[in-house]
This record gives structure tokens, sequence and C-alpha cells, in this order.
């Protein structure tokens, strides 16, 4: 089955209403230093097609319970550099037109501005995920990632072409993306709703962070140290995640936008993840 239930990582601070989920490609090639993909898929970081996709997704959909929403991707970006030549985001996109989907997409890439003629005919909602709006941390921390800049343009015309929109600004970085966290949530006004995130760690995740960032992991990981570990993963401690998370939504409501937090066992309102946002 290419479409599934959404709990990869059954997690008992995922708060994320129920939902299915489908991932076009295998690895993901914005190859980002915190990826948390690495622990699960191998060379994750080369993507893959998947034979023969899309008619046997065709075949599920025929079957799916349209009441439910299908998200798009979670483990593997549905916009990869090579869907530019392929195409096969788009026509699973198709498909869901075909068949009445509701779709909530989730991306770090521009190349989805191709498909907003698209996606305006689709009962969906269109996120994009900006870590920093800092075109230089960017690129050190999601090297092959379209630039922000390029994201948050390619979102705004999603929503002048009538798409609902959200973002994610996500792992929020102590000492590095934290610092910036005003001047994204400015870039980011637009949209209706922000999910936020701290940085999470794995033992792989931990090993590239301090091999791309030594010095500011000399500061950082003694925090994590003092933190939580939770299915796997390395957090900040509760009192300061929680300030950080406080604070990100003091900012983020006073601007009229919803706001969500993903796998921290704080408040989101009215969904963690924007799937409010999907028409019915």
């Amino acid at each position: 089955m290419y479409i599934r239930p959404f709990d990869p990582w059954k997690s008992k601070l995922c708060t994320c209403p129920f939902k299915y989920t489908l991932n076009v490609y295998t690895g993901c090639d914005h190859a980002c230093v915190y990826c948390y993909i690495t622990s699960y898929i191998p060379k994750a970081f080369k993507v893959r097609t998947k034979e023969g996709l899309l008619p046997k997704l065709e075949r599920e959909l025929r079957k799916f319970d349209k009441r439910f929403i299908i998200a798009l991707s979670y483990s593997s970006d549905p916009y990869p550099t090579v869907e530019r030549e392929l195409g096969i985001t788009r026509k699973v996109l198709q498909l869901f037109k075909r068949h009445d989907v509701r779709c909530l997409l989730l991306t770090k890439s521009d190349i989805f501005e191709r498909d907003i003629d698209l996606l305006s005919e689709l009962k969906c909602a269109v996120g994009v995920t900006v870590t920093t709006v800092d075109e230089g941390k960017a690129r050190l921390l999601e090297p092959n990632a379209p630039s922000p800049k390029a994201r948050i343009r390619a979102l705004k015309r999603a929503k002048e072409a009538g798409i609902s929109v959200y973002a994610r600004i996500d792992p929020i970085i102590p000492f590095y993306t934290w610092e910036d966290f005003d001047e994204t949530l400015s870039a980011l006004d637009f949209v209706s709703h922000i999910t936020v995130s701290t940085l999470k760690l794995r033992p792989d995740s931990k090993k590239r962070m301090f091999a791309k960032f030594p010095s500011l992991m000399e500061k950082l990981w003694p925090l994590y140290e003092r933190g939580e570990r939770i299915g796997g993963y390395y957090y900040l401690p509760r009192g300061l995640r929680f300030k950080l998370l406080r604070e990100a939504e003091k900012k983020i409501v006073e601007k009229g936008i919803t706001f969500g937090s993903c796998r921290e066992g704080y408040r989101s309102f009215p969904t963690c993840d924007g799937s409010h946002l999907v028409p019915l």
C-alpha cells in the first residue's frame, strides 16, 4: 500500500488529527543537516522513484475514504529536484483531482509553483517549511533546497490563486535560527497557520550537526544533555522548550495567524499541522 495512516514515530507527543500520508518518492535530495529520515530510510539523500506508483495509486484511490486527508509528503519531499523533469507529483495531483481527494501538501521547494493551476482546482492546503530567512544559514542547513525567498515567493503566488496556505518554521535552533525568528515570521505574515517545532536530534543527525556546526554544537549540546530522551530523540529541556514555544506562539497569534506545534507536548489550535485549512 502506498497510502498509509500517518503515524511514523508512534510518538506520545504527536497530536496530529487522523490522516493518511503518501510519499511520492523515496529519499530526499535537500540533504538537510538536521534531517530525521536518515534514521530509517537507507541512502536517504538519494531520490528514487517507486515502481508502478501511478497505476497502483489509482487502484488504492478508488477505494479510499474521501472523508480523510492525504498528506504529501512527510518522509520525502514531494518536490525533489528531479520532479522538474519527471512530473510524478503533478500526475499524483491529477489523480487526486480525478478521485476528489482532500490533500495537505508540504514542501521545502518552490517547484510546486508549476502546479498552482492544478492545486487551485483541488481540495487542498499548501505549506512550505522555512527554517530561517537568512540565506547564508539556510544554505548551510539545507544545502540542496531552493532558497527561502523562492519558497515564500511561490507560496504567495499560491495564495493569490485562492489556495489556502500555511507554513512551518522548523526546526527552531537556539543560538542559530531562533535569532532570526522575528524576521522569518514577518516574511510569512500572509499565511493562515504556522506550525513550529524545536530541533530534535537523533544520533545520526547529531553527528552531522557536530561536523557542520562545531562551535554552535559546543553551546547547544549541553542543553540537550540536560534535556529529555523521547522516542529515540534528544529534546531540549522541557522548561526551555516551552519558553521558546510560548514566545513563538505569542508572536504568531499577534499577527492574527493560528498556531501549531509539532511533537512537543504543547498546545496547538485548531490543529497542529494546518489540516483544518483543507476544504471539505
